[in-house]
């Protein structure tokens, strides 16, 4: 019966996670209604999993079948990229897909750790975890749930609004709300209405928000504007590297500049051009830094082309500097000059870059496909230029660089007028599954900044795309064909996403720390209870018994731990500076202020013990007994063998039960509210005073056990506060979130990030230190005046305590890195 069972939920984990799988990768074959319902088969598996095991199990899988369904093409397209087995390079993607697809189990786990009752508790939490993770960790191709609806003209339009990350967030809350309606139909109509209205009215609310877009920006776009005319080549030449070893690299760059030249001839003559664009790294040598007397020779021919045509030519090369070398368009004016360079931002992981550690001979003999270019600066601004003084400002982006919405963003923001996406896909000849991701996540640019595109690419597809997303014209795959069009000259007008950026992100982040908090306000006041309160028939709670030995221990731990950070804190006072600014306070942190912590947390957990009292029925038969229990071993103690409670104060709130003069007394630490409602209830059946746990009460009552744990305080919270300030570390040192990493591999990265998280721990203890002293110097000043209001005080000042701590420092460092 058990092996019948086990094989029923392995088979159902199978087939939920296959049937979402395949209504997957149906939508991302163009069936874009599908996305409202492909994951609720896999979701319904979630809500009915209650372990967090099995959720990691269920998510994993899940990214898996979503690797396989969706993005199986990729494996293949690698795989003849670098020449590998097809199978195995498929294989390998979809068994690495829990690295590189995380938002799958990182939604399983959420939604499985929030309890059961929380449904729209869970679904918040979950949603937000998703568009976190992928903010905070984009993926290499940008694919999101979002751009399986850039066929729909309506719905595609919302991306204005929050980016690609709102739709996909919509995606998730409609397939949930499914999901919830089919599990609660058994319960009547009524439980059913409101997810099933929720599902029904927001795809109905998006659809009316596209409409009503659409019409305003053809309202806009209807007034007359002058526009400059733009032809694109596509010359469908690839390989250039098989080319070269056939012909040489002579050969090859003059039959890739005479076909070029010919289009582009045709494009002016026959179809009115005034500017030309030509496609990704189409001149394949360094412009302007000729290695041979033949490069100079070509520069020179093009140069001469240009200013024989009279018309801007933008066009992808290579740039080079003290750095290296990088993937790059130029821009050469009517007169010849270079007019600007654009070097691209995203690089392509390995293809295109290797960390600067891994850079030797013998790599590149093993890799023989991997690039060593160097990554750009950002978002530039072009500006195309005709005889008669029209100008269009344009932003270029190379190849990846459209997956990166902050790009085009920055470039609208600059005052680009279009965008000009320059592209070799040539490695998706054969997986043209490649080539309409690639158009569609172009496209999603094009409606975040409302900006007209013009794709070029080397095979396919060249497109027109205008600033509601819908390609107006586009090229067949490995066609040699000139695309050529008018572009107005406008300001663009404006989008939520122009004027907040890729804002969904930290507003999930944001809001998930509001909602804790207020979790927490509500947690701790249902806790809370009054000091006269009645105890529940039967009481356990988990404490730590601890022999005088190791109270000793732990005190000593904490005592180097508080002398410690006392230590860094007045040397940030008198000599270094409220900033971490070298690694020796990083080790005496490590070493005097958490090690120590960590011990004493450890042997606390060691010492740990199962309270229980008996239960009123019990007494006729066993009498008042406390039972005391660890794994197998128990001990029972008679209440009438307990003679004095008498509160410790070190290290932590604590009781000291006196039993009869022949027996050791039990020190127990008082850390849960059950704890000290036993000892209350000890006392009232021995006639002892506990009044003097009034205080311990209500500073264990006042606590969250989420904000104020700390793992979750000195832990947690330090590394998503290090992730924005190490993100941004990385852009302004490196170029990009991954800069580093990319230039001096994962190992310098990681020790970066820990570097960060490191320091932000420090300095949120040295504020919760400082916030507790604060708290404990007013109550002290309080109590001498009366110690009831001391008391009842407490909460309130705990409370704002969380809040300083919690909230103060995002705000903070917003206002730092973002000054108003």
């Amino acid at each position: 019966m058990t092996d019948t069972k086990k094989y029923s939920g392995v088979f159902a984990r199978v087939a939920a996670c296959g049937a979402s799988g395949l209504l997957l990768g149906a939508y991302a074959n163009g069936y874009f209604a599908l996305g409202f319902v492909a994951l609720v088969p896999w979701m319904i598996l979630l809500e009915r999993n209650r372990s967090w095991r099995m959720a990691l199990l269920d998510g994993a899988l899940m990214s898996m079948v979503y690797t396989a369904a969706v993005l199986a093409w990729l494996g293949a397209a690698l795989a003849a990229y670098i020449d590998i087995s097809r199978i195995g390079a498929i294989a390998i993607l979809c068994l690495l897909a829990p690295l590189w697809q995380p938002q799958f189990w990182l939604y399983a786990l959420s939604v499985t750790l929030i309890r059961p009752g929380a449904a729209w508790l869970r679904i918040w939490v979950g949603i937000a975890i998703w568009i976190i993770s992928e903010w905070l960790f984009p993926k290499a191709l940008g694919d999101t749930l979002a751009y399986g609806l850039a066929p729909s003209a309506w719905l595609r339009q919302g991306a204005d609004l929050a980016g690609s990350a709102g739709l996909t967030a919509l995606l998730l809350v409609v397939n949930a709300m499914v999901a919830w309606a089919w599990l609660w139909r058994k319960q009547g109509w009524r439980a059913v209405l409101v997810p099933a209205l929720i599902a029904l009215l927001l795809p109905c609310a998006m659809l009316s928000y596209g409409a009503l877009r659409l019409n305003a920006l053809a309202i806009y776009f209807a007034e007359p504007a002058p526009g400059l005319r733009v032809g694109m080549v596509q010359t469908s030449m690839v390989d250039y590297e098989q080319r070269r070893r056939e012909q040489g690299s002579y050969a090859v760059v003059r039959e890739i500049l005479d076909k070029h030249f010919s289009l582009s001839q045709a494009a002016i003559t026959h179809h009115g051009a005034e500017a030309l664009v030509w496609s990704e790294t189409v001149y394949p040598t360094p412009f302007g830094f000729p290695r041979s007397a033949d490069g100079a020779a070509f520069d020179h021919e093009l140069s001469s082309f240009v200013e024989s045509l009279g018309v801007p030519l933008l066009f992808g090369s290579y740039d080079v500097d003290e750095q290296g070398e990088y993937n790059a368009a130029v821009l050469l004016d009517r007169q010849r000059e270079i007019t600007a360079r654009y070097r691209k931002t995203r690089l392509f992981p390995f293809t295109e870059h290797i960390p600067s550690l891994l850079d030797y001979p013998w790599i590149h003999r093993v890799l023989p496909w991997a690039g060593n270019w160097q990554r750009g600066d950002g978002a530039r601004v072009f500006p195309l230029s005709t005889r008669d003084g029209r100008e269009l400002n344009v932003v270029p982006l190379i190849c990846l660089d459209d997956v990166d919405p902050m790009l085009a963003i920055e470039g609208a923001r600059l005052g680009a007028q279009a965008i000009v996406g320059l592209s070799n896909d040539s490695w998706f000849s054969t997986y043209p599954q490649g080539m309409e991701l690639h158009l569609a996540v172009a496209r999603f640019r094009s409606i975040e900044t409302r900006l007209p595109q013009l794709r070029v690419t080397t095979n396919g597809y060249t497109a027109f795309i205008d600033p509601t997303g819908e390609v107006l014209a586009r090229t067949k795959i490995a066609d040699q064909a000139v695309l050529a069009g008018e572009v107005p000259i406008r300001t663009p007008p404006g989008s939520l996403v122009m004027r907040w950026g890729t804002w969904l992100g930290p507003f999930a982040l944001a809001s998930l720390v509001l909602l804790a908090v207020f979790k927490a306000r509500h947690h701790w006041g249902t806790r809370a209870a009054p000091l006269n309160a009645v105890a529940e028939p039967e009481l356990t709670a988990m404490v730590s018994l601890l022999p005088f030995p190791v109270r000793l221990l732990t005190s000593v731990l904490k005592l180097t731990a508080g002398l410690g950070l006392l230590y860094l804190a007045l040397a940030m006072l008198l000599r270094d500076g409220w900033r971490v600014h070298s690694m020796q306070q990083l080790y005496l942190y490590l070493g005097f202020v958490l090690a120590p912590l960590l011990v004493s947390y450890l042997i606390l957990r060691r010492y740990r013990v199962r309270l229980k009292l008996t239960e009123p029925s019990e007494l006729e038969l066993n009498g008042e007994q406390l039972h005391i229990a660890r794994g197998t071993q128990s001990r029972h103690v008679n209440l009438g063998e307990i003679n004095s409670l008498q509160p410790t104060r070190w290290p932590g709130a604590g009781v000291d039960i006196g039993l009869v003069a022949s027996q050791a007394p039990l020190n127990f630490r008082l850390d849960s509210l059950e704890a000290i409602q036993i000892i209350e209830r000890i006392g009232a059946r021995r006639a002892l005073d506990t009044g003097l746990f009034a205080g311990i009460r209500r500073r264990v009552s006042s606590r969250s056990a989420f904000f104020d744990h700390a793992a979750i305080k000195f832990v947690l919270f330090p590394l998503l506060m290090a992730l924005p300030a190490f993100r941004l570390h990385q852009v302004i040192s490196f170029g990009s979130t991954f800069g580093e990493y990319l230039s001096f591999g994962a190992v310098a990265y990681l020790q970066g990030l820990a570097i960060w998280w490191i320091s932000w721990s420090l300095g949120l203890m040295l504020w919760a230190a400082f916030l507790r002293l604060g708290i404990e110097i007013i109550l002290a000043i309080v109590a001498t005046l009366r110690a009831e209001l001391a008391l009842d005080w407490r909460s309130g000042f705990e409370f704002l305590a969380r809040l300083l701590f919690y909230l103060a420092v995002p705000i903070w460092f917003l206002i730092r890195v973002m000054p108003l």
